[in-house]
């Protein structure tokens, strides 16, 4: 008897549970759309070196290095505070070919037709030496303001706020027609 009866309740249990189930094309839209997904972090569309070379003959913006190592805690620091900020994020991937570069990298680099290699007795790659003028401090954020230009090497870490002013004098294209220091008198930052 008792058998029949968890028979019973489970049959009910079953068809109970059945009830609340329908088939996904039977779902409404407005359920599907409202799932409880995370939303997709907007994020820096970082190149390979190679990538922003062949990015920079169909895009006339300048070029945007992130100089890092691997061993870097300001470095870290830069990536977690300044470059998942919202603003800095849309900035860049609107006005900038962005690179992250591993100073340290011992693959082979090329830029421009010239070719760089890791230099075992300052432990980084001569592309790192050549783009902070052998200043070597990370993190570095570098500009390349137009192809063959020399390039603008921005040692240390960089708070959003600071990072913008950068950005715009650089992005807008204020570099090589106003000074800087005229530049940064006249702006006024929005960024915290």
């Amino acid at each position: 008897m008792q058998k029949v009866i968890c028979g019973i309740l489970l049959g009910a249990l079953a068809a109970f549970a059945v009830s609340f189930i329908r088939p996904v094309n039977q779902i409404p839209d407005h359920h599907l759309l409202s799932a409880n997904l995370p939303a997709k972090k907007e994020q820096i569309n970082w190149l390979s070196l190679k990538d922003a070379e062949s990015a920079l003959k169909e895009k006339d913006k300048p070029v945007l290095i992130d100089l890092y190592t691997d061993w870097c805690g300001w470095c870290k620091v830069m990536d977690k505070k300044t470059y998942s900020h919202p603003d800095v994020i849309r900035y860049i991937n609107e006005h900038f070919i962005p690179v992250k570069l591993n100073a340290e990298t011992r693959d082979s680099l090329s830029w421009l037709g010239r070719h760089y290699v890791y230099q075992s007795a300052y432990r980084v790659n001569s592309y790192a030496l050549y783009l902070t003028r052998g200043e070597l401090s990370f993190p570095t954020t570098v500009i390349l303001p137009q192809k063959g230009e020399a390039p603008q090497a921005i040692a240390g870490y960089l708070e959003p706020k600071e990072m913008e002013i950068i950005l715009h004098y650089f992005g807008e294209g204020h570099y090589g027609n106003q000074s800087f220091q005229q530049f940064h008198q006249q702006f006024s930052s929005k960024w915290k």
